[in-house]
């Protein structure tokens, strides 16, 4: 592997853990089972590799580049899971995923300043979250992101009601800190 291809890479790996988050955002959690976040940015990684050379965009854009492909990566694997769906349970689930996606991939049809705004907060909200202790930033994406009620999130990380409370609001105060740019003081 040349100097190139190695810079590439590791280009790929820095962004894989807020591709995974980003994937988590859009994907309802009664899906994951079915549709793991990791095996669709690693889809993204694929195909983001093979189609390297034919990027055009300047260096700072590439990860809106990965973004976008992510986002057509977790619709597809939707719209693909819903073609073969026998469980009237998950009927939801699909919906809620689908709605939050065609919205994202809206922006595709935005203005460019538009669509990099947006870009730029989810790749930002991606980064925080990635920040956070993984009980924090499960309890946080499945009761703010996922619409799941405090009881639903305390069965799903198996805690208490005041502790998953804790943990949301702990996560959501460390979020503003790190969107806000400021540093945690405790």
């Amino acid at each position: 592997m040349g100097p190139e291809a190695e810079r590439m890479m590791a280009s790929l790996v820095r962004g894989k853990e807020s591709l995974v988050l980003l994937a988590r955002l859009h994907l309802d959690r009664n899906l994951w089972s079915k549709i793991d976040p990791e095996d669709v940015v690693q889809q993204t990684f694929q195909e983001a590799w093979a189609q390297w050379d034919q990027f055009r965009g300047a260096e700072s854009q590439r990860g809106a580049w990965l973004r976008r492909m992510l986002l057509h990566n977790v619709f597809d694997a939707v719209r693909h899971f819903r073609r073969g769906k026998c469980d009237v349970a998950l009927e939801r689930a699909l919906d809620l995923s689908s709605a939050r996606l065609l919205e994202s991939l809206a922006l595709v049809e935005s203005t460019p300043s538009q669509r990099a705004a947006k870009n730029e907060e989810l790749a930002q909200l991606a980064a925080a979250l990635a920040r956070l202790p993984r009980n924090q930033q499960e309890a946080v994406i499945l009761h703010h992101l996922h619409g799941l009620k405090l009881a639903e999130v305390a069965e799903h990380l198996g805690c208490s009601l005041t502790a998953v409370a804790g943990l949301i609001h702990r996560g959501l105060k460390r979020l503003r800190e790190l969107m806000g740019g400021e540093e945690a003081h405790e």
